[in-house]
């Protein structure tokens, strides 16, 4: 007898399990669907036990952690600068009375020291440093470029590390060594007979000529960097628009190298301002200089009980100190925006 059980129908009107299932169940043995008609299952993420802080918690934990790298740092500038200042400026303004050796708030040491001698001193010690700082200024400009614009590299070394060791030779060992030189008993006073011109090393001359020693060095270290800024280019295009040398400097090179030039100066002014020890051993106190007047009322040389006089006009150097760095400061930012 044959089988007369038919086949399950195939093709599209065929029932499937899946099809009879019940809407929104899967069937249990059925197998994930496959194709490119099949739902794309989102990414899971990864479960992670730990979890990374923010950027601005980053940035926090990072502050705190510098905190204790810079306190070295700020105590030493505590010690060493912050007790200094705040004693020198307490001293100042105190007067201390002989007789009870009790102290008083005043104004008389700053007074006291802005007129009279010591106002003559600090006037001097002005005159000095501007004259130094002019001649330095363009007495270093001049050599820097003329190293700069050589076809000789060697030269460039050889006067750069010269500038470095002139630029550091200073205080009581050049007050000796043009005592030697050019000083009364000098060999180069003898040998050319400097004395009969009228010629003295101990007058504000002798000092000029002893401070533009260390100077020019100083400037000419210091402007060579600001000369190599220029750049060749500039030169060429100013020479196919038909400029000369000349109108190349004064309309391109010099307005561009003012702000270097002018922190140069600002420079050697603070220098020549704050040099005490080759005045002290050239001079002594024959010249007027406020370095020489603080150091004589600290040590009693002229009368005893004035240190706090000393104090103040220690006070009135550090104020045109911190004029010439409020000068400085922002040349230097405007010559690096533009040459660096």
């Amino acid at each position: 007898m044959a089988d007369t059980t038919a086949p399950p129908p195939t093709g599209s009107g065929a029932a499937t399990p899946a099809d009879s299932a019940p809407a929104g169940s899967a069937p249990a043995d059925s197998a994930p669907a496959t194709g490119p008609d099949a739902p794309v299952a989102p990414p899971s993420r990864p479960v992670r036990d730990d979890v990374r802080p923010g950027p601005g918690a980053r940035r926090r934990g990072a502050r705190r952690h510098r905190w204790p790298v810079v306190v070295p740092f700020f105590a030493f500038l505590a010690v060493c600068f912050g007790l200094p200042a705040g004693t020198m400026v307490y001293g100042a303004f105190t007067v201390v009375d002989p007789a009870s050796g009790t102290g008083r708030f005043s104004t008389e040491n700053v007074s006291g020291s802005l007129s009279g001698a010591y106002a003559t001193g600090l006037t001097g010690s002005v005159e000095l440093s501007l004259m130094t700082a002019l001649l330095a200024t363009v007495i270093g400009t001049l050599i820097a470029q003329a190293v700069v614009s050589s076809p000789r590299p060697a030269l460039r070394g050889i006067v750069v590390s010269a500038g470095g060791v002139l630029a550091n030779f200073s205080g009581a060992p050049l007050a000796f060594a043009f005592i030697a030189t050019l000083g009364t008993t000098g060999t180069v006073t003898q040998l050319f007979h400097l004395d009969r011109t009228g010629f003295s090393l101990y007058s504000f001359t002798g000092l000029v000529l002893a401070y533009l020693y260390f100077m020019v060095p100083l400037m000419v270290v210091t402007v060579l960097p600001a000369l190599d800024g220029l750049r060749a280019q500039w030169q060429e295009a100013a020479a196919s628009c038909g400029a000369t040398r000349g109108q190349y400097w004064r309309h391109v090179g010099i307005p561009v190298l003012t702000p270097s030039l002018l922190g140069g100066a600002v420079l050697m002014f603070g220098t020549a301002f704050a040099s005490h020890a080759t005045a002290a051993v050239m001079v002594g106190s024959s010249q007027p200089l406020i370095t020489i007047q603080i150091a004589n009322a600290l040590n009693g040389n002229v009368l005893v009980g004035q240190e706090n006089l000393a104090l103040a006009m220690s006070l009135n150097m550090v104020v045109i100190a911190l004029l010439v760095m409020a000068v400085q400061i922002p040349l230097q930012r405007r010559s690096t925006r533009w040459l660096g």
